[in-house]
């Protein structure tokens, strides 16, 4: 997998981050750690490790974190997996397997056999299910999980996309532009482990209001 490289985005993540990447030294791959300047906690605590790249934002955001990530990436594919330690490594394989006639490799805590989540609560749960629901009604998706983020695909169609979104918004507004440029992709199960540390970044609420709005927009704005 050194054709591979792995974007993750990690505001104050020290407590999880160093962890993880433990167990991301059995893959053979990149990694792109990608902070926030002024989040020098998490920056110090990964001192130690060497085959790492770390790319400090110009803007912050998960979404910049994101776009900024992709745009440095230089190998054949890449894939968005957090620093919390919540999406397992361990699909990385079958997932670049299914990329190869394939744009983008998304996955689901909603498919069977072997999606689930450690992570969901009721409204949350409640949440992503309608908004999955509405990408397929409104934009044809036909996937079963938008706002899960855990994404493999080939560079160059991951740039194509031209993401904006500097905040979660950018969940919805990826998926939704690979499916109106016309690239191909497919959704494989996968289990949301329990973050190992930390404190969880999204507010449902106020992050679910937003990305409404970004799905409205986008089912409008059809260029």
């Amino acid at each position: 997998m050194n054709n591979l490289t792995l974007i993750i985005p990690s505001k104050q993540e020290s407590e999880s981050l160093p962890i993880f990447l433990k167990e991301l030294d059995n893959f053979d791959c990149k990694k792109l750690i990608v902070l926030q300047k002024e989040d020098l906690i998490t920056k110090a605590c990964i001192n130690e490790f060497n085959n790492l790249e770390i790319l400090v934002q110009k803007n912050n955001g998960y979404g910049n974190a994101l776009i900024e990530g992709i745009n440095n990436v230089t190998t054949e594919y890449c894939c968005i997996i957090n620093a919390d330690g919540s999406m397992d490594p361990k699909y990385l394989l079958e997932m670049i397997k299914n990329c190869k006639d394939k744009d983008f490799v998304f996955t689901s805590r909603y498919q069977n056999p072997g999606g689930g989540s450690d992570d969901d609560d009721f409204v949350t749960l409640i949440g992503n299910k309608l908004f999955s629901l509405t990408g397929n009604l409104f934009f044809k998706l036909n996937i079963s999980d938008i706002l899960y983020t855990y994404v493999l695909g080939k560079s160059t169609s991951f740039k194509k996309l031209n993401l904006k979104n500097y905040d979660f918004r950018i969940c919805v507004e990826l998926p939704i532009k690979a499916k109106r440029f016309g690239m191909k992709y497919v959704s494989l199960p996968s289990y949301e482990r329990s973050r190992i540390g930390g404190k969880k970044k999204v507010n449902a609420l106020k992050d679910g209001f937003l990305i409404l709005i970004e799905m409205i927009r986008l089912f409008f704005k059809r260029n």
